[in-house]
């Protein structure tokens, strides 16, 4: 599922208009009116505070508003990026400071989603996957071999723990389990053991892995 992580600002002018896109994850629909209501109170100065917001794990629920823009230049504009994006649980507040000129229908569509796509460029985007959790035990003599099979399969290590053996904690994400233990099993001879865990969420961020702590 592809979500924002952490939200961001981004900014444009056109034609001395200010638009200003705030973005923000949220999981419910109440998060997201809490969030454009607060927008709403900070930027209390501007002549719009256009919105729209995607919740679900598939896109089920949508919302827009145009805040006294014409109808369909903005919220729904604004909410088309999102969808067209794929994103799952965000909302995006486009604040416009209006500079005299005005923009017509086409140019404010162009506008905010201008704007909402500079307000996700300076965000962060992630993949939110289900994965399995799972610990290799392994001697020292089979380490190198199992490391360079998890690079292989993209696979990060979230620990490894070293002893008279060595464990390394994973996790493997859903449908890759099969595969991943062949691929081990023949690159040591059959000499590393499994410990598979619980069914989780993560999403490699930086190419660090970030647990989620709902299991599922």
């Amino acid at each position: 599922m592809k979500t924002v992580y952490k939200g961001g600002v981004g900014e444009i002018t056109e034609k001395k208009s200010r638009f200003i896109a705030t973005v923000r994850p949220v999981e419910s629909e109440d998060e997201a009116s809490a969030f454009i209501a607060e927008m709403k109170k900070k930027y209390w100065d501007a002549r719009h505070n256009c919105s729209a917001f995607v919740l679900g794990g598939h896109q089920e629920m949508t919302r827009c508003s145009d805040d006294g823009e014409p109808a369909q230049t903005a919220g729904r504009p604004m909410l088309d990026v999102l969808l067209g994006e794929e994103l799952h649980n965000v909302a995006v507040v486009v604040t416009r400071y209006f500079g005299g000129t005005l923009l017509g229908t086409g140019g404010l569509v162009r506008a905010y989603q201008k704007a909402v796509r500079e307000g996700l460029a300076n965000s962060i985007v992630i993949d939110r996957r289900r994965g399995k959790r799972l610990v290799i035990h392994t001697d020292y003599n089979g380490l190198g071999k199992i490391q360079h099979i998890l690079a292989g399969q993209e696979i990060v290590v979230t620990k490894t723990d070293y002893a008279e053996a060595v464990k390394l904690h994973v996790v493997v994400p859903l449908g890759k389990e099969d595969c991943l233990k062949k691929a081990i099993a023949d690159g040591t001879g059959g000499c590393a053991q499994f410990s598979w865990g619980n069914m989780t969420e993560f999403a490699v961020i930086d190419k660090e892995i970030k647990i989620f702590e709902k299991e599922c």
